[in-house]
């Protein structure tokens, strides 16, 4: 393949002096549970039971002082997903080809996973859930353990977390005893993640030796799970080295363990050891691909390091390879970044040109990097152009822009925004619900702000923690002590948070 004649550094001297703060992709902004300040999940109501549902929001977070956190800074793409249920492909295979046998088949599933959830909450003193679970004879399988434990998975909140981690052991150690069943790579991983995110970190290590020793392979969402886990650099720094030298990591769907270990210290910003790793990777002959240089070029961006990320670029087009669709979502914010709307306009031609059609991804990423340059009319113009293109804009892109006229104080052209939004079918999320409410208080419009506050459960939008913390700190601030109760009050009665609740100094329950 011949290289890429626009990549290089002249060619992209158009990139920021000053360390750039780059904004996310949508969730991926979606695979995973993002958290508030306080460690909790943002996703919806928290509950202590099992009944939950997965939601899967995309976008940011805000703070309360009227400055723009949100879109601080760019998270890793799925530039290769994991699965939310900590399967990496499907092993199990279900008994008849017609949609009437799957779909009795998975209601079967359901049912008896709410069988074995009932039981699991009676756990406790003077009750023997290992019996009672034996009584219930149940042909145990993955797909039915990968529901029990899922579920478990997505009920997990600051309050019940211990529990959690305790109710998912004894089920797995109960279900893997079962005859005519043994756990595999998948339901390892899946109860690695209940560990990690219950902060169970003992566990989590005991369980991965006990995987090993039974000599199942260590995957590449392993790992990833893992990394997530390590809060220090020098404890990241030594789970490396332990996978670098590993006889039996199993690094599919990567081409090398390298790439593996690369992605995965992109989704916890580890930059500098990405660089490491990267060095590395070279030193012991491993040529990279597209992956391995969209990795290292978002840690030399997001590092600063942009002379680097210049020889990079060019370096990336003398090997050989085309830019993929990640590639020119990191470029195009860059330009945006860089209040250079002809450029990013340029590059979407080429795009279009070299069929790498941009998608809504690239449109958002683009509108958030000028909106941060404080460009809004250029902002407009893409958002307009990518329906020209017929890129239908989605809640992220609305949210976007939303944020970007809120902080500019443009409220009115915000608010037409999010009517539009609505009528063209796109149900804001929490975190246009956020920018929204954050806009109306900037403006002195309590009472219209504590009313969406009302609407975001009418319209099936449990508000996060972040919501409500942010909405009772403006209506302090601006003396509103009373409604700012009411705001706790309703949070209260509603059952959301309620082991956050005492995090407001000063309440107490009328």
């Amino acid at each position: 393949m011949r290289p890429i004649p626009w990549i290089n550094s002249r060619a992209l001297g158009f990139l920021l002096a000053r360390r750039p703060r780059l904004c996310p992709s949508r969730s991926f902004c979606g695979g995973g549970h993002p958290k508030n300040e306080e460690g909790s999940k943002t996703s919806g109501e928290e509950r202590s039971d099992f009944r939950v549902h997965y939601e899967n929001p995309s976008g940011f977070t805000s703070n309360v002082d009227g400055k723009r956190a949100d879109f601080e800074r760019l998270p890793p793409e799925p530039l290769l997903r994991f699965s939310p249920d900590g399967s990496e492909n499907n092993e199990e295979t279900i008994d008849g080809s017609g949609l009437d046998s799957k779909k009795r088949y998975f209601e079967g599933i359901r049912s008896e996973a709410d069988k074995i959830l009932e039981i699991l909450q009676q756990d406790g003193p003077g009750f023997n859930a290992r019996t009672a679970l034996d009584e219930l004879h149940l042909r145990i399988s993955a797909v039915l353990v990968r529901e029990v434990l899922f579920r478990i998975l997505i009920s997990i909140n600051g309050a019940n977390k211990p529990r959690c981690a305790k109710l998912a052991y004894k089920f797995f150690s109960w279900s893997g005893q079962q005859e005519n069943y043994k756990h595999n790579t998948n339901i390892y991983n899946l109860t690695l993640k209940i560990f990690a995110e219950s902060e169970e970190l003992k566990a989590m290590w005991r369980l991965v030796e006990e995987m090993t020793e039974n000599g199942l392979p260590v995957t590449a969402l392993t790992f990833n799970i893992l990394i997530c886990a390590c809060g220090e650099a020098g404890m990241a720094r030594k789970l490396v080295e332990r996978f670098i030298k590993s006889k039996t990591f199993n690094y599919r769907p990567f081409k090398h363990s390298f790439n593996a270990i690369l992605y995965s210290l992109l989704t916890v910003n580890q930059y500098r050891l990405i660089e490491w790793v990267y060095q590395k990777m070279l030193l012991e002959g491993h040529s990279p691909d597209v992956l391995t240089y969209n990795v290292i070029l978002r840690a030399k961006y997001s590092l600063g390091k942009l002379d680097q990320f210049h020889r990079l670029l060019d370096e990336m087009g003398k090997d050989g390879f085309a830019p993929d669709l990640h590639t020119y979502n990191l470029l195009l914010h860059v330009l945006g970044k860089g209040d250079k709307p002809l450029a990013a306009l340029n590059l979407l031609n080429y795009m279009n040109n070299v069929g790498c059609h941009p998608n809504v991804l690239h449109f958002t990423n683009l509108i958030d990097g000028l909106s941060r340059a404080g460009n809004l009319d250029a902002c407009l113009y893409f958002f307009d152009e990518m329906v020209k293109r017929g890129c239908e804009p989605d809640v992220v892109c609305y949210t976007v822009m939303i944020t970007g006229y809120v902080v500019a104080g443009e409220f009115e052209k915000a608010h037409k925004l999010f009517d539009e939004m609505i009528v063209r079918g796109h149900l804001p999320n929490v975190y246009t619900y956020n920018s929204m409410i954050r806009g109306l208080c900037i403006s002195g419009k309590f009472d219209e702000a504590c009313s969406m506050l009302k609407d975001m459960d009418s319209r099936g939008c449990t508000p996060n923690f972040s919501v409500y913390s942010s909405l009772v700190v403006r209506l302090r601030n601006a003396g509103k002590t009373s409604e700012a109760n009411h705001v706790i009050n309703y949070m209260v009665e509603k059952g959301h948070y309620l082991h956050l609740a005492s995090r407001f100094k000063g309440y107490r329950r009328c």
